[in-house]
């Protein structure tokens, strides 16, 4: 019998999990934990941590999963890795729902880092306003350079204060438009952007208004993972697990 585990916490994800409800396919969606008030699944729902590799594994032989979908975050690197491990160590068939990386287009202003440390070394050393559109996760690498007025944006509310003297918070959950986007970034000033190579639509709205506006971009790359089967669709996914056609997405 099919049983099948998502890891997830992404758009696309969702999408997934609605295609594989209205097939009937038995399934788990696995949360993180990382945001406070997770978007409801029509699927059983697990949030936390599974205790690295050792104890992804078992969670796979435990509840007999046959198919693992890693429709995590292109920055969840760690989870992406503990996944391919497991995987290996108990023979589960493994793919990745990952979205193509978006491309520099003529009239882009990217700075192309590796990192986070590295993005924050980027900014300039004159005071500017700048949009951290990177995650509540990834803010501490910006305490030195605190000369500079941050833009914030998170799902949820920081639960504790934020290494940065100089900080605006906007508390929402995407995905943004691009109407919506340059109206936020014209009403902070916003001179400088950072953000993190996600990739697909629902994220994009920053990096067009940007566009727009002539904002210089400093794109953080994606982290390197080893070789896994990858696809970039819904459809793909539930052809991968016999179904040829995606219901209900």
């Amino acid at each position: 019998m099919m049983r099948a585990l998502i890891l997830g916490g992404t758009a696309d994800a969702n999408l997934l999990a609605a295609a594989i409800a209205s097939a009937g396919i038995d399934a788990v969606y696995s949360y993180g934990g990382r945001t406070a008030a997770p978007a409801e699944q029509p699927l059983p729902t697990r949030i936390g941590g599974f205790g690295g590799v050792s104890g992804l594994a078992d969670y796979l032989r435990r509840e007999a999963i046959t198919h693992v979908i890693d429709a995590t975050h292109p920055f969840a690197a760690e989870m992406s890795r503990n996944a391919i491990a497991a995987c290996a160590q108990t023979t589960t068939p493994l793919l990745a729902l990952e979205r193509a990386p978006w491309d520099k287009t003529s009239g882009d202003r990217w700075v192309e880092v590796a990192d986070v440390v590295s993005a924050a070394a980027a900014l300039p050393g004159s005071p500017a306003r700048v949009f951290l559109a990177i995650g509540r996760q990834h803010v501490a690498p910006f305490g030195a350079r605190p000369q500079h007025a941050y833009t914030l944006r998170f799902v949820d509310p920081p639960e504790q204060a934020l290494p940065l003297p100089d900080a605006d918070v906007i508390v929402s959950r995407g995905p943004f438009t691009l109407e919506g986007e340059l109206a936020m970034m014209r009403a902070r000033r916003i001179e400088w952007i950072v953000a993190r190579n996600s990739g697909g639509t629902g994220a994009r709205a920053k990096i067009d208004a940007a566009h727009a506006l002539g904002l210089p971009v400093i794109m953080i790359t994606r982290p390197s993972l080893p070789d896994r089967p990858r696809v970039e669709t819904v459809n793909e996914v539930m052809e991968w697990l016999g179904h040829r056609t995606c219901l209900g997405a």
